[in-house]
């Protein structure tokens, strides 16, 4: 059975706690996130709890959406970060236009081919476009992620042709590609 996707609950601190982790033990995290395990487990409970609340449902300016499994085991979650024109975004740089930063991207590895991200990623943009109204979404991908290139590429974002240094490894470069509104 396929898993549902939906936003988060304030009260699910827990397992936003446990998916994060177990993103951070996959071969290719140190590619993909911008912390550690060791970082991410020594966090207090308060940190989880703020994590969530700031990205549940009925939150306008990031949303987390994920993908639970019938005995409620969530296997996958992509958080959409909304960025205003002429503000700062996530990682540095200026806007002209209102967009979407998707960011924290990650599929159980027995759930990754079978369309969870697809869908993930269909929810995350759906809400971008109609809820958060904004005119692009953009994600960055470090240079060497091959695999999240070629998904991203595969579901549409091109290449915008900016980049930005990895942060505490100034010689690696993150990509960003972009996806505009429909």
């Amino acid at each position: 059975m396929d898993p549902v996707i939906r936003s988060i609950r304030a009260d699910e601190w827990p397992a936003v706690k446990e998916l994060r982790l177990a993103g951070l033990q996959d071969p290719v995290a140190h590619l993909a996130f911008l912390e550690t395990y060791q970082e991410a487990v020594a966090k207090p409970d308060s940190f989880w709890r703020e994590r969530a609340a700031g990205a549940a449902e009925g939150v306008l300016e990031r949303q987390q959406f994920v993908a639970v499994e019938s005995g409620g085991r969530w296997v996958g979650s992509v958080v959409v970060l909304v960025e205003e024109a002429e503000a700062e975004g996530a990682l540095g740089g200026v806007s002209e236009v209102r967009q979407g930063h998707l960011v924290g991207v990650f599929v159980r590895p027995e759930w990754r081919g079978r369309g969870v991200t697809e869908r993930l990623f269909a929810y995350a943009l759906e809400w971008a476009w109609e809820v958060a109204a904004v005119e692009r979404v953009r994600l960055f991908v470090h240079e060497r992620n091959s695999r999240a290139e070629g998904f991203y590429r595969k579901i549409g974002f091109v290449p915008s042709g900016e980049s930005v240094p990895v942060p505490g490894d100034p010689g690696a470069r993150e990509l960003e590609f972009v996806m505009k509104r429909p």
